[in-house]
């Protein structure tokens, strides 16, 4: 019986000693192995079995992307002005073995690297140089720590500088620059807006006098069409008035053709023509000499009335 219970708590212990060496390997990990002190192998994502008392895990790595934001640095420009800069850098971990023992505190290491670097790049620039060359200082940090931690099984994949804090009387100057150029560019706004609101008022004024000459000249030019129009119904009168004249005049003298008029007619009718134009104004009249043969012929005429009378 007592053996029987030895041997029971026996496979117990090895049950137990079999399920506490079990290890799962989450995603996005993995486990640096060492075998009686020295690198044996790296475990991905899985199952595994851990050898008691000669394997144990020496490291578990993450393998996600990290972030890790260092303190501000102090650094000197090439014009002597001294700034902080704290600087943001993404890593990852491509090799666990490396990373494990590369290096003692890599993350400690990437920030003195970090900061080293800056100072250097920051020493051949001068202040406005800095202030507008972030993308181009980000990239030759990023180079530089990629290529220095490639031995630590780290991936620099990018380089940020989070901050950067020039000295205060640095900072007063930056402003009245900026407050002066806001100023100067209202200024320039504001004299746009007067020339473009001269501009447009001039305009306006150029097309009211276009359009006053042309409504003037459309009424020159309808007036004229008028008075064109007035005189040729007038000459057409006139012409008219001819017409029927000289249609009667024409009718008259068909009817004397007509009725067989002897020249004591004629010279009668020539009489009565003569009468009319001397009720003009006219101060002077030629009598022709046929018309004073008439006007004798009428004088004895009469007279011969006179006697019978």
């Amino acid at each position: 019986m007592a053996g029987f219970i030895i041997g029971f708590l026996v496979i117990i212990a090895i049950l137990a000693l079999v399920f506490t060496n079990i290890r799962v390997v989450p995603q996005s990990k993995a486990f640096v192995i060492e075998r009686l002190g020295t690198y044996y192998s790296t475990w991905d994502t899985g199952l595994h079995l851990k050898l008691p008392f000669v394997d144990r895990i020496a490291k578990i790595v993450s393998l996600k992307e990290q972030v890790v934001d260092f303190k501000p640095q102090p650094v000197i420009t090439k014009d002597n002005v001294t700034m902080q800069i704290d600087t943001v850098v993404f890593y990852q971990i491509t090799d666990p073995k490396l990373y494990t023992y590369g290096v003692e505190s890599p993350i400690s290491a990437i920030e003195n690297l970090s900061a080293t670097t800056l100072r250097n790049i920051i020493g051949e620039l001068e202040l406005d140089s800095t202030l507008t060359s972030r993308d181009t200082i980000n990239a030759k940090i990023r180079v530089i720590l990629d290529e220095a931690t490639d031995p630590w099984g780290i991936k620099v994949n990018r380089v940020e500088l989070k901050n950067i804090i020039p000295p205060r009387e640095i900072q007063d100057a930056m402003e009245k620059q900026m407050k002066a150029e806001r100023e100067r560019r209202e200024a320039i706004l504001r004299a746009e807006g007067e020339k473009q609101s001269r501009i447009l008022v001039a305009e306006g004024h150029k097309e009211s006098k276009i359009l006053e000459a042309e409504a003037e000249k459309q009424s020159a030019i309808l007036h004229a069409e008028a008075v064109k129009e007035a005189k040729i119904r007038e000459a057409e009168g006139e012409a008219m008035a001819i017409e029927q004249v000289q249609k009667a005049q024409a009718e008259a003298i068909k009817l004397l053709n007509e009725a067989d008029a002897n020249e004591a007619v004629i010279k009668l009718k020539a009489l009565e023509a003569f009468q009319k134009a001397a009720d003009g104004q006219a101060t002077k009249i030629i009598i022709p000499s046929e018309i004073q043969g008439i006007a004798g012929l009428a004088e004895g005429v009469i007279g011969t009335v006179k006697d019978n009378k």
